[in-house]
């Protein structure tokens, strides 16, 4: 019999370097004569920044790195190093779910009963359970051999375990992001997901923080809207509303620089619900609200900026939110035009004053010491002492 001969593969170059210097070839993707011209290299430099988790890093970080090192031996590349700075983002574990079958029946006991019995955890897909509620219907149709299950209930519900553990397919506790987005809508998961916790720290996936971040972009949109009808403003906004938009500008462009995600969306939550208390819905601060947001919630941003745009159509306005200048922050509006003392006599509070902000110490404490309320607590004796701290707190010594 014959043996059928093969070539000994030779080419390992596209899958070992090609996938480890691509970024060099992205520089100057059409030159025939070289992977990267001097001039071109010279001008891109190294990468920015290289996102990804610690096993892909391990990996394909360590390779891209051999091999720039490399080509900077041989003088192909101008920078020793492939990449300036590393961020590796935190894993997003699952929350495992378990139903506990009595030993040698088909019967499965609530989780806080589970002690009255012998019984054997088992993992449960996640999607049939919601906040550790499973779904005992759905359950019998999950695996043939459920579909006779009988269950031990408490107050009428079964209560599922649960632990953190990494997300598999074995311990059935990955979420399909499928479902999710059709209950919720994309803009909703992807905030959440930001919203879990700091980008380089592992967290849990959790379903029953999700509502809050819905309830969020639903309040967003309602600033837009008056009953059904979209209902904006042109007006000057007031100081409150301008106090409330800059502290968002300063919080949210100091945390995307420093890539803190979850923080920013706490101050998102914190402005909306001001301007909601406020009942704002001036374009003059609507508009910058959402330009800001679009990042992390792209597709409800995009609609509220389309429809911005059809009721004050202007010449110069960018046709998509993507090219709309991100709003700057400006001091002025977070500085307070006056100042609220509390009052106390021998250290104890008794009321409060409101001074301009820059009053003086001489103006606070004349003023203070003339005020009828402090007449009262002086009962007729002439205070020792007066203690003003500015922008703090005024003492009176008796």
């Amino acid at each position: 019999m014959k043996t059928k001969k093969y070539p000994l593969e030779l080419n390992t170059m596209p899958g070992f370097a090609g996938s480890s210097a691509y970024y060099l070839r992205y520089q100057d993707p059409h030159n025939g004569e070289a992977l990267v011209s001097k001039e071109a290299n010279d001008y891109w430099g190294n990468v920015d920044l290289y996102l990804g988790g610690t096993e892909h890093a391990t990996g394909h970080l360590i390779y891209s790195r051999f091999w720039n090192k490399f080509l900077f031996d041989l003088g192909v590349v101008s920078k020793d190093e492939p990449f300036q700075k590393l961020i590796n983002q935190g894993m997003i574990q699952g929350r495992s779910n378990f139903v506990y079958r009595i030993n040698g029946t088909n019967t499965f006991v609530s989780h806080n009963l589970k002690d009255q019995y012998e019984t054997t955890p088992l993992h449960v897909d996640v999607n049939i359970v919601e906040n550790d509620i499973l779904d005992t219907e759905v359950f019998k149709t999950w695996r043939p051999d459920f579909a006779n299950a009988e269950f031990i209930l408490e107050d009428g519900k079964y209560v599922c375990g649960h632990a953190v553990e990494k997300m598999s397919k074995s311990m059935f506790n990955v979420v399909n992001p499928d479902s999710i987005v059709e209950r919720y809508g994309a803009d909703t998961l992807r905030m959440y997901e930001m919203f879990l916790g700091p980008l380089e720290q592992s967290k849990p996936w959790d379903m029953k923080g999700i509502d809050g971040v819905h309830r969020f972009l639903k309040k967003t949109w309602g600033l837009f809207f008056k009953r059904d009808d979209f209902s904006v403003s042109a007006d000057a906004p007031t100081v409150e509303e301008l106090k409330a938009l800059h502290t968002l500008i300063k919080k949210v462009t100091f945390d995307i620089e420093h890539f803190s995600f979850n923080t920013s969306v706490s101050a998102f939550m914190i402005c909306v619900n001001e301007l909601a208390r406020l009942q704002c819905n001036k374009i003059a601060i609507l508009e910058p609200l959402i330009i800001m947001l679009s990042p992390f919630a792209p597709h409800i941003a995009e609609e509220l900026y389309s429809k911005l745009g059809a009721s004050t159509p202007l010449s110069d306005r960018p046709t998509t939110i993507c090219d709309a200048k991100f709003p700057e922050f400006d001091e002025k509006y977070l500085k307070e035009s006056s100042i609220k003392y509390p009052v106390s006599f021998n250290g104890k509070v008794r009321f409060n004053l409101e001074f301009a902000a820059d009053a003086s110490k001489e103006e606070i404490e004349k003023t203070a010491l003339a005020d009828a309320q402090t007449a009262k607590y002086l009962e007729g004796n002439a205070p020792k002492k007066v203690i003003v701290v500015q922008g703090k707190i005024i003492n009176i010594v008796m």
